[in-house]
C-alpha cells in the first residue's frame, strides 16, 4: 500500500523556500530599522563621529612627535593635548581682545553691501522687488534648511564642542583598546579584515586631517598679510576666518571669499580688486599645490562628491554634518574599497 509523502507546509519553518523569504524579510527590516535610529539618533553618531576624527588628529600628532622625542606615547598625547588647548586659548584670547569690534564692523559692513547688491539686481530688473537685510537673511536660511539647526544656540554648540573633545581625549589615550572591543562583537573569521580596514581609515584621517590643517595654516596666515599689504580692513579676523573655513572644503572658500570681497569693496574698488585677487592666489595655491600633494598620500576623493556630501549631510544633520561630510566620505570609501578587496580575495581562493 503506497504511503502519500507529506511535505512541509507554509508555515513550517523546514521548507526552504519559507526559510529563504523569511532571511530576506528580515534583511529588509534590518534595514529599515537601522534607517530609523541612524535618523532618531543622528546627532549622538555625529559627536562621536566628531570625536573620532578628532582622536585621528591627536594621534597623528602624537605618531609626528614620536619621531623626535621618544617618549611614552601618554606623555607625547599630553604634550600635543596642551598644545591644542593652549592654540584654542590664543584664538579666544585673540578674537575677544582685538577681533570683537572688527566681527560687529564686518557684521555691518557686510549687510551693507548685501542690501546694495539687492537693490543693484532690482534696477537691472533681475528681481521684482526689493529686500531688507532681514529678508535676506530670512530668504538664506530657509534655502538652508537645517544648515545650522545643530548649533541653534551658544550652549548647544559649546557642549557639541566639549562632547567631541572628552570623546578624541579618550579615543586617543588607548585607541586599540576600543578597536579590539568592537572587534570582539564581530565573527573570528571577520576580525582579521576589520583590524586591517580599520587601520587603513585611521591611515587615511590622519594623512586627510595633516592636509586640512596645513591647507588652514596657509590659507589663514597668506590671507593675513596680503590683504595687510593692500589695505583691506579687518585683514586679521578675514584671515582667521579664512583658516577656520578651510577646514570645510569648497563651502568654506565660497563663504570666507564671499566675505572678503564684500568687505574688500567696502572701502573702494581698488581693495575690492586686491581682495579677489589675494583669494584666487591663496585658493589656487590651496589647490593647486597643497590639496593635491596631500590628496596622493591620503584617500583619493573627487572634488564634486566632497560638495554633493557637504550638501547632503549640511541639509540632513545641519553645521556638524557639513563639517564631517569630507571625513565621513573617505571613511565610507575606505571601508568599500576594502570590503571590495576582501571579496575579491575570497573568490580568487574558492576558485583555487
Amino acid at each position: 500500500m503506497n504511503r502519500h509523502v507529506e511535505e512541509p507546509g507554509p508555515n513550517e519553518l523546514r521548507d526552504p523556500l519559507i526559510r529563504q523569504e523569511l532571511k530576506r524579510a528580515g534583511i529588509w527590516i534590518g534595514l529599515v530599522v537601522g534607517v530609523i535610529l541612524i535618523w532618531v539618533l543622528a546627532q549622538p553618531l555625529l559627536l562621536i563621529i566628531g570625536g573620532i576624527v578628532f582622536a585621528a588628529m591627536l594621534d597623528g600628532g602624537v605618531r609626528l612627535l614620536g619621531r623626535v622625542l621618544p617618549i611614552a606615547r601618554g606623555w607625547r598625547l599630553l604634550i600635543v593635548s596642551l598644545t591644542v588647548v593652549a592654540f584654542l586659548s590664543w584664538v579666544v584670547v585673540f578674537a575677544g581682545t582685538q577681533l570683537v569690534w572688527q566681527a560687529e564692523a564686518m557684521r555691518l559692513i557686510v549687510e551693507e553691501q548685501v542690501v546694495t547688491i539687492a537693490q543693484w539686481a532690482q534696477g537691472q530688473g533681475l528681481t521684482s522687488k526689493s529686500f531688507s537685510m532681514a529678508e535676506i537673511t530670512k530668504e538664506i536660511a530657509g534655502s538652508l534648511g537645517k544648515l545650522t539647526s545643530a548649533v541653534s544656540s551658544a550652549l548647544g554648540a559649546i557642549t557639541s564642542i566639549a562632547m567631541i573633545l572628552v570623546i578624541g581625549v579618550f579615543l586617543a589615550i588607548e585607541p586599540r583598546s576600543y578597536e579590539r572591543g568592537l572587534a570582539w562583537m564581530l565573527p573570528i573569521e571577520s576580525r582579521e579584515h576589520f583590524y586591517r580596514t580599520m587601520n587603513a581609515i585611521g591611515h587615511a584621517l590622519r594623512r586627510l586631517l595633516a592636509g586640512r590643517l596645513i591647507g588652514m595654516t596657509v590659507e589663514g596666515f597668506a590671507t593675513w598679510m596680503l590683504l595687510s599689504l593692500g589695505g583691506v580692513p579687518m585683514a586679521a579676523l578675514l584671515g582667521l576666518l579664512t583658516g577656520l573655513l578651510a577646514f570645510l572644503p569648497n563651502i568654506g572658500a565660497i563663504i570666507s571669499g564671499s566675505l572678503m570681497v564684500l568687505v574688500g569693496f567696502s572701502a573702494g574698488t581698488e581693495a575690492g580688486l586686491w581682495a579677489i585677487t589675494v583669494y584666487l592666489v591663496v585658493h589656487l595655491i590651496d589647490g593647486w599645490i597643497i590639496v593635491p600633494t596631500i590628496a596622493k598620500r591620503s584617500v583619493d576623493l573627487a572634488p564634486a562628491l566632497v560638495l554633493a556630501a557637504q550638501l547632503l549631510f549640511g541639509a540632513l544633520f545641519g553645521v556638524v554634518g557639513l563639517a564631517l561630510a569630507d571625513p565621513m566620505v573617505a571613511m565610507i570609501k575606505i571601508a568599500l574599497e576594502k570590503g571590495s578587496e576582501e571579496s575579491a580575495e575570497r573568490a580568487e581562493a574558492a576558485l583555487h
